[in-house]
Protein backbone atom coordinates (compact mmCIF):
# COMPACT_ATOMS: atom_id res chain seq x y z
CA UNK A 1 0.00 0.00 0.00
CA UNK A 2 1.32 3.38 -1.16
CA UNK A 3 0.73 6.31 1.53
CA UNK A 4 -0.23 9.51 0.74
CA UNK A 5 -0.26 13.17 2.91
CA UNK A 6 -3.55 15.38 2.25
CA UNK A 7 -2.91 18.78 1.23
CA UNK A 8 -4.81 21.77 1.66
CA UNK A 9 -4.67 24.25 -1.40
CA UNK A 10 -7.22 27.26 -1.71
CA UNK A 11 -7.88 27.49 2.59
CA UNK A 12 -11.06 24.51 1.53
CA UNK A 13 -9.74 22.30 -0.43
CA UNK A 14 -8.27 18.93 -0.07
CA UNK A 15 -5.70 17.33 -2.27
CA UNK A 16 -4.02 14.45 -2.56
CA UNK A 17 -1.11 12.81 -5.61
CA UNK A 18 -2.41 9.92 -7.25
CA UNK A 19 0.38 6.93 -7.56
CA UNK A 20 2.75 7.54 -11.17
CA UNK A 21 2.43 4.13 -12.37
CA UNK A 22 -1.51 4.07 -12.08
CA UNK A 23 -1.44 7.18 -13.94
CA UNK A 24 0.62 5.80 -16.96
CA UNK A 25 -1.01 2.52 -16.95
CA UNK A 26 -4.11 3.67 -17.51
CA UNK A 27 -2.71 6.54 -19.54
CA UNK A 28 -4.43 9.55 -17.87
CA UNK A 29 -4.43 12.95 -18.97
CA UNK A 30 -4.59 16.47 -17.43
CA UNK A 31 -8.36 17.68 -17.14
CA UNK A 32 -9.94 13.90 -17.58
CA UNK A 33 -12.69 13.01 -15.14
CA UNK A 34 -12.11 10.29 -12.65
CA UNK A 35 -15.17 8.89 -10.74
CA UNK A 36 -14.96 8.68 -7.06
CA UNK A 37 -17.22 6.24 -4.69
CA UNK A 38 -17.79 6.05 -1.03
CA UNK A 39 -17.68 2.21 0.02
CA UNK A 40 -19.43 1.56 3.43
CA UNK A 41 -15.91 0.30 5.24
CA UNK A 42 -15.05 4.14 4.91
CA UNK A 43 -12.49 3.54 1.87
CA UNK A 44 -12.67 5.56 -1.71
CA UNK A 45 -12.96 4.10 -5.10
CA UNK A 46 -11.03 6.09 -7.95
CA UNK A 47 -12.75 4.84 -11.21
CA UNK A 48 -11.50 6.56 -14.14
CA UNK A 49 -14.15 7.09 -16.75
CA UNK A 50 -12.56 4.97 -19.63
CA UNK A 51 -12.44 2.28 -18.20
CA UNK A 52 -15.60 2.09 -16.52
CA UNK A 53 -16.59 -1.20 -18.23
CA UNK A 54 -14.12 -3.30 -16.62
CA UNK A 55 -11.83 -6.22 -18.43
CA UNK A 56 -13.80 -9.65 -18.83
CA UNK A 57 -12.30 -12.14 -17.33
CA UNK A 58 -10.82 -14.35 -19.81
CA UNK A 59 -9.41 -18.74 -19.37
CA UNK A 60 -7.94 -21.02 -21.67
CA UNK A 61 -7.89 -24.45 -22.10
CA UNK A 62 -5.36 -26.03 -24.82
CA UNK A 63 -7.02 -29.66 -26.08
CA UNK A 64 -5.83 -33.03 -28.20
CA UNK A 65 -7.13 -35.76 -29.53
CA UNK A 66 -6.72 -37.86 -25.38
CA UNK A 67 -8.66 -34.85 -23.64
CA UNK A 68 -11.61 -36.55 -22.26
CA UNK A 69 -14.98 -35.03 -23.11
CA UNK A 70 -16.93 -34.90 -19.92
CA UNK A 71 -13.57 -33.65 -18.15
CA UNK A 72 -13.63 -30.49 -20.87
CA UNK A 73 -17.32 -30.28 -19.48
CA UNK A 74 -16.34 -29.98 -16.45
CA UNK A 75 -13.28 -27.47 -17.12
CA UNK A 76 -16.39 -25.50 -18.64
CA UNK A 77 -18.62 -25.31 -16.04
CA UNK A 78 -16.35 -24.52 -13.56
CA UNK A 79 -14.43 -21.57 -15.31
CA UNK A 80 -17.91 -20.25 -15.88
CA UNK A 81 -19.14 -20.53 -12.03
CA UNK A 82 -15.86 -18.90 -10.98
CA UNK A 83 -17.16 -15.68 -12.89
CA UNK A 84 -14.59 -15.96 -16.35
CA UNK A 85 -17.03 -14.52 -19.04
CA UNK A 86 -14.64 -15.06 -22.32
CA UNK A 87 -13.55 -18.52 -22.58
CA UNK A 88 -10.68 -19.67 -25.59
CA UNK A 89 -10.72 -23.82 -26.19
CA UNK A 90 -7.60 -24.40 -28.33
CA UNK A 91 -5.59 -27.61 -30.01
CA UNK A 92 -2.61 -27.91 -32.65
CA UNK A 93 -4.58 -29.64 -34.17
CA UNK A 94 -8.13 -30.30 -36.06
CA UNK A 95 -10.05 -30.04 -32.79
CA UNK A 96 -11.47 -33.75 -32.08
CA UNK A 97 -15.19 -34.51 -32.24
CA UNK A 98 -15.59 -35.05 -28.21
CA UNK A 99 -14.41 -31.51 -27.66
CA UNK A 100 -16.90 -29.99 -30.26
CA UNK A 101 -19.66 -31.95 -28.84
CA UNK A 102 -18.84 -30.65 -24.91
CA UNK A 103 -18.50 -27.37 -25.92
CA UNK A 104 -21.69 -27.30 -27.37
CA UNK A 105 -23.38 -29.52 -24.94
CA UNK A 106 -21.76 -26.46 -22.68
CA UNK A 107 -23.18 -24.15 -24.24
CA UNK A 108 -27.05 -25.44 -24.49
CA UNK A 109 -26.70 -26.32 -20.60
CA UNK A 110 -25.03 -22.76 -19.49
CA UNK A 111 -27.20 -19.58 -19.23
CA UNK A 112 -25.47 -16.98 -21.36
CA UNK A 113 -22.60 -18.76 -22.91
CA UNK A 114 -22.52 -19.12 -26.72
CA UNK A 115 -19.75 -19.69 -29.32
CA UNK A 116 -18.86 -16.48 -31.46
CA UNK A 117 -15.66 -18.06 -32.95
CA UNK A 118 -14.97 -21.18 -34.30
CA UNK A 119 -12.18 -23.27 -36.80
CA UNK A 120 -11.03 -25.64 -37.23
CA UNK A 121 -8.38 -25.73 -34.15
CA UNK A 122 -10.14 -22.75 -31.94
CA UNK A 123 -13.25 -22.34 -29.94
CA UNK A 124 -14.31 -19.02 -28.62
CA UNK A 125 -17.37 -18.59 -26.13
CA UNK A 126 -18.42 -15.88 -24.73
CA UNK A 127 -21.04 -14.99 -21.91
CA UNK A 128 -23.62 -12.60 -23.56
CA UNK A 129 -26.20 -12.23 -21.01
CA UNK A 130 -25.69 -9.21 -18.82
CA UNK A 131 -26.54 -9.41 -15.23
CA UNK A 132 -28.63 -6.38 -15.86
CA UNK A 133 -31.27 -8.69 -17.95
CA UNK A 134 -31.21 -11.38 -15.55
CA UNK A 135 -30.51 -10.16 -11.60
CA UNK A 136 -30.23 -12.13 -8.86
CA UNK A 137 -33.28 -12.00 -7.41
CA UNK A 138 -35.17 -12.80 -10.53
CA UNK A 139 -32.65 -15.70 -10.52
CA UNK A 140 -33.17 -17.03 -7.02
CA UNK A 141 -36.95 -16.27 -7.74
CA UNK A 142 -37.39 -18.34 -10.42
CA UNK A 143 -35.15 -21.19 -8.00
CA UNK A 144 -37.93 -20.98 -5.49
CA UNK A 145 -40.97 -21.35 -8.01
CA UNK A 146 -39.45 -24.60 -9.70
CA UNK A 147 -38.68 -25.91 -6.43
CA UNK A 148 -41.60 -25.34 -4.83
CA UNK A 149 -43.30 -26.80 -8.48
CA UNK A 150 -40.80 -30.07 -7.83
CA UNK A 151 -42.46 -30.42 -4.45
CA UNK A 152 -45.79 -30.13 -4.94
CA UNK A 153 -46.16 -32.67 -8.40
CA UNK A 154 -43.66 -35.31 -6.44
CA UNK A 155 -46.41 -35.40 -3.40
CA UNK A 156 -48.94 -35.22 -6.65
CA UNK A 157 -47.61 -38.03 -8.21
CA UNK A 158 -47.74 -40.09 -5.03
CA UNK A 159 -50.82 -39.51 -4.65
CA UNK A 160 -52.52 -40.15 -7.76
CA UNK A 161 -50.09 -43.09 -8.87
CA UNK A 162 -48.80 -40.96 -11.73
CA UNK A 163 -45.26 -42.27 -12.99
CA UNK A 164 -44.73 -39.65 -15.21
CA UNK A 165 -45.44 -36.88 -13.16
CA UNK A 166 -42.79 -38.16 -10.62
CA UNK A 167 -40.17 -38.77 -13.79
CA UNK A 168 -41.18 -35.19 -14.85
CA UNK A 169 -39.88 -34.11 -11.45
CA UNK A 170 -36.61 -35.57 -11.71
CA UNK A 171 -35.72 -34.22 -15.42
CA UNK A 172 -36.65 -30.80 -13.48
CA UNK A 173 -33.74 -30.91 -11.60
CA UNK A 174 -31.42 -29.72 -14.51
CA UNK A 175 -33.27 -26.62 -14.70
CA UNK A 176 -32.50 -25.43 -11.10
CA UNK A 177 -28.68 -26.41 -11.64
CA UNK A 178 -28.34 -24.22 -14.43
CA UNK A 179 -29.83 -21.69 -12.27
CA UNK A 180 -28.02 -22.44 -9.80
CA UNK A 181 -24.96 -21.98 -11.90
CA UNK A 182 -26.16 -18.82 -13.33
CA UNK A 183 -26.36 -17.46 -9.64
CA UNK A 184 -22.69 -18.87 -8.80
CA UNK A 185 -21.32 -16.73 -12.51
CA UNK A 186 -22.64 -13.64 -11.58
CA UNK A 187 -21.69 -13.85 -7.46
CA UNK A 188 -18.20 -14.26 -8.16
CA UNK A 189 -18.19 -11.44 -11.61
CA UNK A 190 -19.53 -8.82 -9.02
CA UNK A 191 -17.25 -9.99 -6.10
CA UNK A 192 -14.65 -8.53 -9.02
CA UNK A 193 -16.27 -5.80 -10.30
CA UNK A 194 -17.14 -3.20 -7.49
CA UNK A 195 -18.61 -1.19 -10.73
CA UNK A 196 -20.89 -4.02 -11.80
CA UNK A 197 -22.53 -4.32 -8.07
CA UNK A 198 -23.07 -0.41 -7.94
CA UNK A 199 -25.04 -0.81 -11.11
CA UNK A 200 -27.24 -3.61 -10.20
CA UNK A 201 -28.08 -1.58 -7.14
CA UNK A 202 -26.83 -4.93 -4.82
CA UNK A 203 -23.65 -4.31 -2.83
CA UNK A 204 -21.15 -7.48 -2.53
CA UNK A 205 -22.61 -8.47 1.25
CA UNK A 206 -25.93 -8.61 -0.56
CA UNK A 207 -24.86 -10.66 -3.50
CA UNK A 208 -23.52 -13.41 -0.88
CA UNK A 209 -26.75 -13.69 0.86
CA UNK A 210 -28.23 -14.15 -2.57
CA UNK A 211 -25.78 -16.81 -3.42
CA UNK A 212 -26.00 -18.36 -0.23
CA UNK A 213 -30.48 -18.84 -0.65
CA UNK A 214 -29.20 -20.54 -3.98
CA UNK A 215 -27.31 -23.17 -2.41
CA UNK A 216 -30.00 -23.76 -0.11
CA UNK A 217 -32.46 -23.80 -3.07
CA UNK A 218 -30.40 -25.96 -5.14
CA UNK A 219 -30.21 -28.64 -2.23
CA UNK A 220 -33.74 -28.15 -1.79
CA UNK A 221 -34.21 -29.09 -5.21
CA UNK A 222 -32.11 -31.98 -4.96
CA UNK A 223 -34.25 -33.41 -2.78
CA UNK A 224 -37.00 -32.62 -4.62
CA UNK A 225 -35.65 -35.05 -7.21
CA UNK A 226 -34.69 -37.27 -4.58
CA UNK A 227 -37.89 -37.63 -3.75
CA UNK A 228 -39.60 -38.06 -7.41
CA UNK A 229 -37.18 -40.66 -7.78
CA UNK A 230 -38.61 -42.31 -4.58
CA UNK A 231 -42.25 -42.24 -5.60
CA UNK A 232 -41.22 -44.32 -8.66
CA UNK A 233 -40.11 -46.83 -6.20
CA UNK A 234 -42.77 -47.29 -3.95
CA UNK A 235 -45.59 -46.36 -6.19
CA UNK A 236 -48.73 -48.74 -5.78
CA UNK A 237 -47.27 -49.93 -2.45
CA UNK A 238 -48.23 -47.48 0.16
CA UNK A 239 -51.40 -47.58 2.14
CA UNK A 240 -53.60 -44.28 1.55
CA UNK A 241 -52.85 -43.46 5.55
CA UNK A 242 -49.61 -42.91 4.79
CA UNK A 243 -50.02 -41.27 1.75
CA UNK A 244 -52.40 -38.88 4.04
CA UNK A 245 -49.70 -38.25 6.17
CA UNK A 246 -46.95 -37.61 3.48
CA UNK A 247 -49.34 -35.31 2.08
CA UNK A 248 -49.82 -33.22 5.40
CA UNK A 249 -46.02 -32.78 6.31
CA UNK A 250 -45.33 -31.73 2.68
CA UNK A 251 -48.18 -28.55 3.37
CA UNK A 252 -46.71 -27.78 6.54
CA UNK A 253 -42.70 -28.02 4.77
CA UNK A 254 -44.37 -25.80 1.50
CA UNK A 255 -45.90 -23.42 3.85
CA UNK A 256 -42.62 -22.72 6.38
CA UNK A 257 -40.50 -22.86 2.48
CA UNK A 258 -43.11 -20.11 1.38
CA UNK A 259 -42.94 -17.79 4.29
CA UNK A 260 -39.07 -18.04 4.46
CA UNK A 261 -38.20 -16.77 0.74
CA UNK A 262 -41.43 -13.85 1.30
CA UNK A 263 -40.06 -12.97 4.51
CA UNK A 264 -36.83 -12.59 2.53
CA UNK A 265 -38.19 -10.60 -0.47
CA UNK A 266 -39.75 -8.45 1.59
CA UNK A 267 -37.24 -7.66 3.89
CA UNK A 268 -39.83 -8.63 7.29
CA UNK A 269 -37.21 -9.88 9.98
CA UNK A 270 -39.95 -10.00 12.17
CA UNK A 271 -42.11 -12.20 9.66
CA UNK A 272 -38.67 -14.21 9.47
CA UNK A 273 -38.34 -14.91 13.36
CA UNK A 274 -42.09 -15.74 13.48
CA UNK A 275 -41.30 -18.41 10.74
CA UNK A 276 -38.19 -19.53 12.76
CA UNK A 277 -40.22 -19.90 15.85
CA UNK A 278 -43.33 -21.83 13.89
CA UNK A 279 -40.72 -24.20 13.07
CA UNK A 280 -38.94 -24.76 16.36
Amino acid sequence: MEIRKVQITGGSSYVITLPKDWIKSLNIKKNDSLGLMVQKDGTLLVTPDKVIEKKRKQKEFIVDSDTDKTYLFRLLVGAYVMGYSDIAIKSNDAMPPQIREAIRMFTQIAIGPEIVDEESNLFVVKDLLSPMEMPFEKTVKRMYSLVESMHRDAIKSLKNNNKELAENVVSRDFEVDRLYWLATHQYNVILTDILLSKKMGLSQEEASYYFLISRILERIGDHASILGENVLKVIDKLNPELIKDIESASILALDIFSKSLDSHFKKNIKKANENIDAVE
